[in-house]
């Protein structure tokens, strides 16, 4: 069965400061395993499904898209930028309207946030500024498991 892990934080847990707008705004290191046969490609997305406030929310806040990681790919450091990801990687566009990872900047309470890991068993076509929509469109059918790590982040400032 397909697990995705992190060294920065467990599953249901919170996410370190380093890892938000309140820090240095990286992203944590994520590990995954069993990755299923006939896997050609992996898919992550981070979403946060609390937003803007927990107890009234309206919409799911994109954290990071992230598409056509090979699928001999293990895991992702900690930090990584967009010249170190695997060959062959796409970015998506996160809900701030640009590539990359944008930490959780929750703007009222506890929120959580899911690391979405998918084994697909086709390799995507590569467009740009492929949305989170676009993207769970392009893999529809092609999805062979799925891994998820949920952690959770509230301000310390307000």
């Amino acid at each position: 069965m397909l697990r995705i892990t992190s060294t920065a934080f467990r599953h249901q847990e919170p996410i370190p400061t380093k890892h938000t707008c309140e820090g240095d705004d990286i992203s944590p290191a994520l590990h995954w395993d069993s990755t299923p046969e006939g896997t050609q490609s992996l898919a992550l997305i981070v979403d946060d499904p609390d937003a803007p406030d927990p107890e009234a929310p309206k919409m799911v806040w994109v954290h990071w898209v992230l598409y056509n990681l090979p699928p001999d790919c293990k895991g992702l450091a900690e930090g990584i930028s967009a010249e170190a990801l695997p060959k062959g990687t796409c970015e998506g566009y996160n809900d701030w309207k640009r590539e990359g990872w944008g930490g959780p900047c929750p703007p009222v309470g506890r929120h959580r946030y899911y690391f979405r890991l998918y084994a697909l068993e086709r390799r995507l076509p590569d467009r740009p500024r492929v949305s989170r929509a676009e993207l769970d469109q392009m893999m529809r059918g092609h999805i062979l498991a799925e891994a998820t790590l949920m952690g959770t982040y509230q301000k310390k400032r307000a």
